[in-house]
């Protein structure tokens, strides 16, 4: 199995070249991201092609998932209104281009924060929005239950992320001739692992966890390995030429973690934000928001629009959602996991 660390690198050149060579139009750089938003009046959000819980399209097209709130939530801080959002589905391979070259304004679409990513392709995460973790997932009835029962199996992985590399990593490591089938997009993979074409299929826990619930044979009939084999801090992603509009994506994902930890809901906010001490921890001072070019109010407008973290989590991935998946690293510093918040003030 060919190096996994340089077979990334060689990607990450071949999306960098065809961004230089293809004509597409890459942004120069110091460019004003909020400008081109409001001009626009719509923010552009690059998110998946269809992951329940994060980011997925119904029949009637309306976008639902904890990646589609965070879009209405950053569109409701710039441009006061959560509905301005134009979601932009794409595949593992276009997300970094649609970015690099301005298709879109944000990437929020199940993406892993690395230095490889930051360091190479000119992209800056925001912070975490889901702690994630990759694991491997089989049929119930193979009788599967550890990942040195998988020694020469195929395994279904999607090509171009993360989990391909930790794959191929992992199996080399541990001499067990894993053999993966590398597919092109979440339904490839789904449609694969289904047809028996892999006895396993890796990806994120959270991915994993998706296609469990639809399972035909139902959630009963695959079976989540305990191990885990990577990290994977899924973090939203914005150019590296735009410094204030890292900063303000930054900022509405602590906001809406620091108003669950003092409490503050969509139901609640306009009480609680009269307490001095919720309010210094929601509101900015004034010369910040005009440093930034925003209209006051936008901190509150991004908590109205999308609620707390705790309540986008519970609406989309936790109990809430038909996923039920537990808070876990997702849940706050105070509670045992690693949501945490830097104060505003």
């Amino acid at each position: 199995m060919a190096n996994a660390s340089g077979r990334f690198i060689a990607i990450v050149g071949a999306v960098l070249l065809a961004l230089l060579t293809s004509g597409a139009p890459v942004l120069a750089a110091g460019s004003d991201t909020l400008a081109q938003v409001k001009a626009r009046g719509v923010l552009r959000c690059g998110v998946s092609d269809g992951i329940a819980g994060f980011s997925q399209q119904d029949a009637s097209g309306h976008w639902s998932g904890i990646d589609a709130d965070f879009c209405r939530a950053v569109a409701a801080a710039t441009l006061g209104d959560a509905n301005k959002v134009a979601f932009v589905p794409l595949r593992t391979s276009a997300r970094f281009p649609a970015l690099r070259t301005g298709r879109v304004d944000l990437l929020a679409r199940n993406t892993t924060w690395t230095l490889l990513r930051e360091g190479t392709l000119a992209v800056q995460f925001a912070g975490v929005l889901f702690y994630d973790a990759q694991a491997f997932m089989v049929p119930a009835k193979s009788g599967i239950r550890t990942l040195a029962s998988l020694r020469g199996a195929t395994v279904c992985v999607q090509r171009e992320t993360t989990s391909e590399s930790n794959l191929a990593g992992y199996s080399n490591a541990n001499a067990l001739d894993l053999k993966p089938l590398v597919l092109g997009s979440v339904t490839e993979l789904e449609h694969a692992f289904v047809s028996g074409r892999c006895g396993a299929v890796t990806a994120d826990t959270s991915l994993l966890a998706t296609l469990r619930s639809r399972a035909p044979g139902g959630p009963s009939s695959m079976t989540i390995l305990t191990e885990r084999i990577s990290k994977q801090p899924h973090a939203p992603a914005v150019r590296g030429d735009d410094h204030r509009w890292l900063v303000i994506v930054r900022w509405v994902l602590f906001t809406l973690i620091t108003a669950e930890e003092v409490g503050v809901t969509r139901s609640n906010e306009a009480e609680r934000v009269r307490d001095p001490i919720v309010a210094r921890a929601l509101v900015p001072d004034a010369s910040v928001t005009a440093t930034l070019g925003i209209d006051p109010g936008w901190t509150i407008r991004a908590l109205k629009s999308a609620g707390n973290y705790g309540e986008m989590f519970d609406r989309n991935l936790g109990t809430g959602s038909p996923l039920k998946l537990e808070r876990g690293l997702n849940e706050l510093y105070r509670r045992g996991g690693l949501m945490y918040a830097p104060p505003m003030q």
